[in-house]
């Protein structure tokens, strides 16, 4: 996991831990940006959210913002849109400053799978064109600054 890389060690309240998704292949991952929006509808993921949001805010003697990094290319960009949702209705005078993230495909990734099937391989670049438009347009409303992140040329849209 990504957290096994971490050399330093994460506050245990900044870690919100989402059990009904795994990284054990594909039948457990968010694909699309519907999953990660009805995740955070949940009253008890929320409520969970919210008071380890509070945690922090209360910590803070000046609080000007927040900044939000958020993957746009698969489920969690639907997080990423109502976790920004949340920050600016409860916070609206606070500036969110949102970083959309999006991974490079590497050349030999897309060889792969174009031997694997071309349906898979259409399912696949039609989710990620999908998470990334409604990410960019729910993100960019909800924040004060949105700014997409990538080394591809094109956000991966091609």
């Amino acid at each position: 996991l990504w957290s096994e890389y971490l050399r330093e060690p994460l506050h245990p309240r900044s870690v919100l831990l989402l059990r009904h998704f795994n990284h054990d292949g594909a039948a457990g991952r968010l694909r699309a940006f519907g999953q990660g929006e009805r995740l955070l509808q949940d009253t008890a993921c929320l409520e969970e959210l919210d008071d380890r949001l509070h945690f922090f805010v209360e910590e803070c003697d000046y609080l000007q913002g927040f900044q939000v990094l958020c993957d746009l290319h698969d489920g969690f960009s639907g997080v990423g849109a109502k976790v920004t949702e949340l920050l600016h209705d409860e916070y609206s005078r606070k500036g969110i400053l949102t970083w959309g993230l999006t991974p490079v495909i590497q050349r030999t990734e897309i060889l792969i799978v174009r031997f694997v099937s071309s349906l898979q391989v259409l399912e696949k670049d039609f989710y990620r064109l999908m998470n990334t438009a409604l990410a960019i347009v729910h993100l960019s409303s909800q924040s004060s600054l949105f700014c997409p992140l990538t080394l591809n040329s094109s956000l991966g849209l091609k």
